[in-house]
């Protein structure tokens, strides 16, 4: 067995003989078996045992366990200590997601301290076998199907390449005692129900199931490198990126092989999950204004395009009660408003971020906030007015632009800027004009 994950390390080149590197040993058959194998091996190891304070005695009974067993192998340890029911009541988490989130920050922070170069964990073929069977029960695609892999980048699995049976079998002929989790036993949580459940109906009907679905799952991992670089190329094809997100072309969309999974990797990392994005490609044909919500993006259909942006949760309104410069948190700019007066010197901005409007008809305080349904304005150089809504579409502006448009008003709400477009045209600079209200959309220095 040792010659079996010797090979296997070397293979997937997961250790190296110059290099520490950290056990998670919890005390059971699985992570003892890792610990002695690895330094049986030549590799520098140091353990990490942790205490999630769930099982009462029977935690630390299995903390001393840890810590003799070191103390027998001359193995360094380090011990931590969890308060995990509370960690998962204040996150709004089950136990199960808390103790993970824990550990693995724990592990992480640990590595950096001590100079390790990963985290070594004791994940086995028949563990491998449980992911494919649970994944394919709750729905997924060929990742989930390809099971755990030997290495996620600072975590390693150098047993991967053993079963369950092969560990117990090395622990006995070494003459190695090990823990029970009497929670491995309780087939109340999902994962046991397959362990202790299900794969034994299976072996019932083939002897290797585990070894068979392991071997499945290893080609489909290598089917899905194949596969996610075409779809990394897919996705490159069809979409740009925007100063505020990117925007996805339908029509190439259209064209590439697969459209749901060529939108699902563009879109996993932005929150939506593969309901979402299953229903967004079988509505391609979405009229305009169509929107889907992430928690952190918005996704918008405009005219042949998706467009992608990140949510902003909170309309702009900032009130400006008199002349100064005034700080748009939010956005990393500052709106400057002054008092100028018109003489020879004086000179009408063309700049599309300042606004010039004879002053004397203004009444303070203005307001600087985004552009609502039903605004209305003058355009400069015109005679009537026309809603905001109206002037941006005849300006081919997305629904997204429209949405993001700020106007700034006067007490009597009358908008005398659609800010970056244009000014109203009640508030032009004339011969008759003495004062100028001069406003001025800037980054903030």
């Amino acid at each position: 067995m040792l010659k079996k994950i010797a090979h296997f390390i070397e293979q997937h080149k997961l250790l190296s003989k110059d290099k520490k590197y950290i056990v998670a040993l919890s005390g059971g058959a699985d992570s003892v078996c890792l610990l002695l194998v690895l330094q049986r091996l030549g590799y520098d190891v140091e353990a990490a045992h942790c205490n999630f304070k769930l099982r009462g005695e029977e935690a630390d009974r299995d903390e001393q366990f840890c810590v003799e067993l070191c103390k027998k192998n001359d193995i360094k340890i380090h011990l931590v200590h969890f308060d995990t029911n509370f960690y998962a009541i204040s996150h709004k988490i089950s136990i199960e997601m808390a103790a993970r989130e824990l550990r693995y920050s724990y592990f992480d922070n640990l590595r950096r301290d001590i100079g390790a170069d990963a985290v070594c964990v004791a994940h086995h073929q028949n563990d491998c076998a449980e992911t494919v069977i649970l994944n394919l029960v709750r729905g997924t695609g060929i990742q989930g199907l390809a099971g755990i892999q030997p290495k996620r980048d600072n975590i390693v699995r150098p047993l991967l390449c053993v079963s369950r049976d092969e560990i117990e079998s090395f622990l006995a002929r070494e003459g190695q005692d090990f823990i029970t989790d009497s929670t491995n036993l309780d087939d109340l949580y999902v994962r046991n129900k397959i362990r202790l459940n299900i794969i034994p109906m299976m072996e019932k009907i083939n002897p290797a199931a585990v070894q068979n679905i392991v071997k499945t799952a290893i080609r489909l991992s290598e089917a899905n490198k194949v596969f996610s670089h075409s779809i990394e190329e897919a996705s490159m094809r069809v979409s740009d990126s925007t100063a505020d997100g990117f925007v996805i072309d339908i029509e190439k969309l259209k064209k590439e092989v697969s459209t749901e999974y060529t939108l699902f990797n563009i879109l996993k990392n932005y929150g939506f999950n593969p309901d979402q994005i299953e229903a967004i490609d079988s509505n391609l044909e979405a009229p305009t204004g169509t929107i889907y919500l992430s928690e952190s993006h918005q996704l918008l259909f405009n005219r042949g395009k998706i467009i992608v942006t990140e949510r902003s949760n909170n309309a702009t309104s900032l009130k400006i009660p008199e002349t100064g410069k005034y700080v748009l948190d939010d956005k990393g700019e500052a709106l400057k408003v002054e008092l100028k007066t018109k003489d020879s010197t004086f000179t009408i901005s063309k700049g599309k971020n300042t606004a010039t409007l004879d002053a004397r008809d203004i009444r303070f305080p203005l307001i600087f906030r985004n552009a609502r349904n039903g605004d209305r304005f003058v355009p400069f150089g015109m005679k009537g007015s026309k809603l905001v809504s109206d002037y941006l579409t005849d300006r081919h502006c997305s629904l997204n632009e429209k949405r993001s448009q700020m106007v700034v008003e006067d007490a009597d709400g009358r908008i005398i800027w659609l800010v970056g477009e244009r000014t109203d045209n009640r508030f032009r600079v004339d011969a008759a004009t003495t004062e100028v209200l001069m406003i001025t959309l800037a980054q903030n220095d």
